[in-house]
């Protein structure tokens, strides 16, 4: 099954699209590479520049119905970027209508917040978004990793590259 990553032009923290790619793949299922913009895309190492990807299909012509899960992976810049884009915004909250997985670490989350998916829901992200995750609804909490089933689909979350083991495990478990 295809697991979609949506990602920003620059800024990605690539240990969080990296290392969760690498889980999807190792369990059988096909990550897709999913931006705003059509090119490459740069991963960072915290603020240094690091690899280049290529995007598989813009956020404007993908559709969530063609995703068995959607990883919004962080990164300052690239969370900061992907709630300024309304293909993004939208791209988001049609996993989140339909009830599918959202797998979210560190700073990916503001696009979450811009689509409206947290309110109600249990979350964590990097400390710094705690508020902003309060204010939108959330039950925001410090863990390594959180799955909230409540809603409608499964949001896993995680604060920082520390934590990728976990997500992982958590993600590919969603998955299968």
């Amino acid at each position: 099954m295809n697991v979609a990553f949506l990602v920003a032009k620059e800024g990605i923290e690539q240990v969080e699209l990296t290392e969760p790619w690498k889980a999807v793949e190792q369990a059988g299922h096909r990550p897709v590479l999913v931006s705003p913009e059509r090119g490459r895309v740069r991963g960072f190492h915290h603020l240094d520049k690091a690899d280049e990807f290529d995007v598989d299909t813009t956020a404007a012509e993908a559709s969530a119905d063609d995703y068995a899960a959607l990883v919004l992976p962080g990164g300052v810049a690239n969370g900061d970027q992907l709630r300024m884009s309304k293909d993004a915004v939208g791209f988001v909250k049609g996993f989140a209508e339909a009830g599918k997985t959202i797998a979210v670490i560190c700073h990916g989350g503001w696009v979450l917040i811009e689509a409206g998916v947290p309110r109600g829901r249990r979350i964590t992200s990097w400390p710094s978004l705690a508020t902003d995750f309060r204010n939108a609804g959330a039950d925001w909490v410090d863990e390594e990793v959180v799955v909230d089933s409540a809603g409608k689909g499964a949001l896993i979350s995680s604060r920082k590259p520390d934590d990728l083991p976990a997500f992982c495990k958590e993600l590919v478990q969603h998955l299968t």
